[in-house]
């Protein structure tokens, strides 16, 4: 097993846009001859597009592009940016009078940061497609992790600085990659280092508080005070995958959150993976799954360490130390 760029994987382009004033961004895979995707939604505040169309019952079976988006619902509106680039070039299912490209989305909610007023739109989805390319991924603060953030259960003043990650593994022909957008409420741990790396900020503005001690100290307190949250995520492959074993991977996929975000999953947060399909490869869904995990594992770390600090938050180089910032 060897580590490869994202990009890699083939039959695929990944494109992003932001506006790092506002503090909010997109980030488009695009898959033009179409590919088999599955969805697992596990948070309890998602906001998504097409997913019910994912349900291996219903009849489209191919996928032009997935969109990572802030902006909260708001930036759902993205998608429409995308549908336009697709068209234009005649890319989609067939209906006769036209090709309807098929677009399935997923956003986060970051705008308690940078500038509310400003959230991806038609114009966003449309620019982040033009700037696609079968290149290397750029992680840290772009596209959908532009106003990413963690450790908001003390407030935005205490939260740290995230963003977008990948991370992408070959064994053999068979090529398994994970990107996300980091934006949970609470901790984010590295468990290969057994260190963590981002949450709430202490008094110090140096060191880190414990999102779940915080939270089971405080279990009979049910307000809502922690809604900007939700990471979002796709695993693509080069595998062949049925709808549902394309969507068995994206729940597989999930347990890279599990292992990285504490908590993860929670009813604040959205969390969402999607699972593309893109080539012929034959393979044992148990092995695509463990390599997926392992995959996202490394990208939400990716997405931390890469992260600018941006709107007076912090970020994880801010923290650690300079030989720590070497190796990231």
């Amino acid at each position: 097993m060897r580590e490869i760029e994202f990009a890699a994987i083939g039959g695929i382009r990944i494109g992003h846009a932001e506006d790092r004033k506002a503090a909010t961004g997109a980030t488009v895979v695009i898959c033009e001859q179409g590919a088999t995707v599955g969805v697992d939604v596990r948070g309890g505040a998602p906001g998504t597009r097409e997913t019910d169309l994912l349900d291996p019952v219903n009849l489209v079976d191919r996928v032009h592009a997935v969109l990572l988006a802030g902006g909260s619902a708001f930036g759902l509106d993205a998608a429409a940016g995308v549908m336009q680039y697709l068209e234009e070039r005649k890319i989609g299912f067939d209906v006769g009078v036209t090709r309807v490209p098929i677009v399935c989305a997923a956003v986060l909610f970051d705008l308690t940061i940078g500038d509310h007023r400003v959230r991806p739109d038609r114009e966003m989805g449309y620019r982040a497609c033009l700037n696609a390319g079968a290149a290397e991924c750029r992680q840290g603060s772009v596209g959908a992790g532009a106003g990413a953030t963690v450790g908001k259960i003390l407030g935005m003043d205490r939260a740290m600085k995230s963003g977008l990650g990948c991370h992408a593994l070959q064994v053999g022909e068979l090529k398994v990659g994970a990107l996300v957008a980091v934006n949970c409420l609470g901790d984010v741990v590295d468990p290969l280092a057994g260190r963590k790396l981002a949450g709430p900020l202490n008094d110090d503005r140096r060191s880190l508080a414990d999102t779940e001690a915080i939270m089971v100290e405080a279990y009979a307190d049910r307000k809502n005070l922690f809604t900007g949250n939700t990471t979002i995520g796709l695993v693509v492959t080069n595998a062949a995958l049925t709808k549902a074993q394309a969507t068995k991977l994206a729940s597989m996929a999930h347990d890279g959150y599990a292992r990285t975000m504490r908590p993860a999953h929670s009813m604040v947060d959205g969390d969402t993976i999607f699972a593309m399909s893109t080539g012929p490869v034959e393979a044992d869904l148990s092995v695509i799954g463990l390599l997926a995990s392992r995959a996202m594992e490394r990208a939400v770390v990716a997405a931390v360490k890469n992260a600018e600090p941006l709107c007076g938050l912090a970020c994880w180089a801010d923290l650690a130390p300079r030989e720590m910032q070497t190796t990231r």
